[in-house]
């Protein structure tokens, strides 16, 4: 057996061992978080970059 097999086989129980551990509910629940958190950190960096646009206007 050569190092890339062993390589490939390890890889390949390490996946069919986490697979069998997560549930399509876990995965949904982390994708709309993932989500969720994304459209709250864009929301606050236009709204950042909008308080600072307005707080340098006031500087000049």
């Amino acid at each position: 057996m050569k190092i890339n097999d062993m390589r490939i086989s390890a890889i390949g129980g390490t996946i069919c061992s986490i697979w069998a551990s997560i549930s399509l509910g876990d995965l949904l629940q982390t994708v709309l978080t993932a989500a969720l958190g994304t459209i709250v950190s864009f929301a606050t960096s236009r709204l950042l970059g909008r308080w600072n646009k307005k707080a340098g206007n006031k500087k000049l």
